[in-house]
């Protein structure tokens, strides 16, 4: 009899522990500037995100925002710890860099590439020594003509290939959104203006805008194991 209700006993706690592990939610933070702030806004790309698994009935992911206005990938490197490590996360998402480029004409500033990549790989190291997965993402856009005449696309474009470059090195996911928007911006914008397509000022994201962001950073984060 007392071996049977031991048995009893074992089956209930390995179904309640299996029942705890699949009630766990995966903790995805999204890592960045303006456009991840606004993310978690009505029609921002998290909230997108959210809604798309809701009607998919996927209830396992928990998608938080960690996005500060104006923020370069140095900045990003000093608040990590308390904006995105303190919330003990399991996926990581670097969406950084259009600041870095951006603010050189804007306001005289930005991040030199070797900077740059220096600052965005020890992000990387520190989120991975944390136990976060990591993926990241290219800068899609400062300026939405397709014949190549936005006046920052050679410089974008060099730091999109260094995002590329960390990428394959350090064997972590990538989200080309470069790649996603220019080649819908190809299709689509056919009077090749410079806004309007895929975002309200050539940087930040309309509602198609951030609908394609949720849709392409959804097809990676999916695979995340």
């Amino acid at each position: 009899m007392n071996k049977i209700l031991i048995f009893a006993a074992f089956i209930l706690l390995v179904v309640l522990a299996s029942f705890v592990r699949g009630d766990k939610k995966k903790k995805v933070v999204f890592f960045g500037d303006s456009i991840t702030q606004a993310g978690v806004g009505p029609k921002g790309y998290i909230t997108v995100m959210q809604n798309m698994l809701q009607q998919q009935g996927l209830n396992n992911y928990e998608l938080l925002g960690a996005g500060i206005g104006g923020n370069k990938v140095y900045d990003l490197y000093l608040r990590m710890d308390s904006d995105v490590i303190a919330k003990s996360p399991d996926i990581v998402v670097i969406f950084v860099g259009v600041n870095d480029v951006w603010h050189k004409r804007t306001y005289g500033t930005g991040t030199d590439a070797d900077k740059f990549e220096k600052f965005y790989r020890a992000i990387i190291h520190k989120l991975q020594g944390n136990n976060a997965k990591v993926v990241v993402c290219t800068p899609a856009s400062i300026g939405e003509k397709t014949d190549f005449s936005n006046e920052q696309d050679g410089d974008l474009n060099k730091y999109c290939n260094i995002i590329r470059h960390i990428a394959s090195d350090e064997n972590v996911p990538l989200v080309d959104l470069r790649k996603f928007l220019l080649d819908y911006d190809m299709a689509n914008n056919h009077q090749n203006v410079d806004r309007g397509i895929l975002t309200v000022d050539g940087v930040h994201l309309n509602d198609k805008g951030n609908q394609l962001v949720a849709e392409q950073m959804w097809n990676v984060i999916k695979d995340v194991k």
